[in-house]
């Protein structure tokens, strides 16, 4: 039976979102706790960006040393064959990549302006993804960026091309949110039915339908008879409204009406995840959680009205349609309201000794401890803000990875 699978975009599509950024750590905690998840593949980067190598690479080598298992590691390109000769150059041990280009009418007349038509739209892709074969990708996703403005002839001609050429997906991109959940179903069963492969629904939120429209171009793969991989971010960031929300995605297909059962969601995903993912995102984003942010915000539970609260105490089903010990929640959380020591980048030994006392981790001398000292001081200099429990422990465990990540060579 096909399923849905779930590509997630935050540490490509989220971190382009305007006035936000995640330090490489924090990229690279996000992409342990999608691991943990249970998502697919994390787009985790531009391996064709300078300020982006280290990080990649590291996060490769967590890969190959099975931290980073089995998420598979996405890199973005444009769907050029000068980003796939230097995305290979950068991060040689590359192996799923997605390549991206424009392909609707609006896109090529105001955005390429004459230097693209529709054949050489055609060509350009077809060149970057038998290059990138030949180069040792494994996968390869091709997007077509403003899908859901795009001729349908074309884009069936311009997916069968990109079939022929290598691809093992296509991704179709409602890019700006114009699709309603009724256009996106159609439009994408006909190209299922046209060019019988797997096909990414990646819907931004500009009219508020992101996460319907992912679940109903889902919906659509699975009808046709072919895998769906839905794009997600995490608490729902993304360039201007944000993309679909990674929990609210995985809530609707188990637990939508008609949904639940009939369309099978990837078994790997673990939602009691969620609690700690999306709260670890949002400390490092600095972008407080909507308090009535599905399965996450802090109402999504709660009960103030007479008839609600006497309700939900004689059965929570009366007005919960999930429990909230599936999303990871429920246990008390400890706040410090006495003394603290807190390590930074002007930390010394003794402080920096208790705060890892505290996590239960010794060193085995003061060379070492001193070593993991001064990575930590490079860490919160790397982050602007004080490090978290995970964080430390990351830095600890894997000392010459947490130095890759935090170097950078302008």
């Amino acid at each position: 039976m096909n399923k849905i699978y779930i590509i997630d975009v935050t540490n490509r599509d989220g971190v382009q979102t305007s006035r936000i950024c995640l330090s490489k750590l924090q990229k690279t905690m996000v992409n342990i706790y999608l691991n943990k998840f249970g998502v697919f593949q994390s787009e985790f980067g531009f391996p064709f960006t300078n300020h982006e190598i280290n990080y990649l690479n590291a996060n490769l080598e967590l890969a190959e040393k099975g931290i980073l298992t089995p998420i598979r590691l996405s890199g973005w390109l444009r769907a050029i064959t000068s980003d796939v000769e230097l995305a290979f150059k950068n991060v040689p041990k590359l192996k799923h990549l997605n390549l991206s280009i424009s392909t609707s009418k609006q896109m090529i007349k105001y955005k390429f302006q004459g230097k693209l038509d529709y054949a050489s739209i055609i060509k350009s892709m077809k060149e970057s993804v038998i290059l990138a074969k030949q180069k040792g990708a494994e996968t390869i996703g091709v997007n077509a960026e403003d899908a859901s403005r795009t001729d349908l002839n074309y884009l069936i001609e311009f997916s069968l091309a990109a079939k022929e050429a290598g691809a093992n997906r296509i991704r179709y991109c409602d890019t700006l949110g114009y699709d309603s959940p009724f256009s996106i179903y159609e439009r994408v069963k006909k190209l299922a039915q046209a060019i019988k492969i797997p096909i990414e629904i990646h819907c931004h939120n500009d009219l508020g339908m992101a996460v319907a429209n992912s679940v109903a171009g889902a919906k659509a793969c699975i009808d046709c008879g072919v895998d769906a991989y839905i794009n997600t971010c995490i608490n729902g960031i993304g360039e201007r409204a944000g993309n679909a929300d990674l929990v609210s995605v995985v809530l609707a297909i188990k637990f939508a009406q008609g949904i639940e059962d009939k369309y099978k969601l990837d078994s790997r995903i673990k939602l009691n995840v969620a609690w700690s993912m999306c709260k670890y995102t949002s400390y490092a984003l600095g972008i407080p959680i909507p308090i009535n942010q599905p399965g996450i915000g802090a109402n999504a539970f709660a009960h103030e009205s007479g008839i609600h609260a006497d309700g939900a105490l004689k059965n929570r089903r009366n007005y919960e349609l999930y429990d909230f010990e599936e999303l990871g929640r429920g246990e008390p959380e400890i706040i410090e309201t006495g003394r603290q020591i807190t390590l930074g980048e002007y930390s010394g030994i003794k402080g920096f000794r208790n705060v890892y006392e505290k996590l239960e981790i010794k060193f085995k001398d003061d060379k070492e401890a001193t070593k993991i000292l001064e990575l930590a001081r490079y860490a919160n200099v790397h982050n602007q803000k004080p490090l978290v429990e995970e964080e430390l422990r990351f830095i600890a465990q894997y000392p010459d990875i947490a130095k890759k990540i935090f170097t950078m060579s302008p």
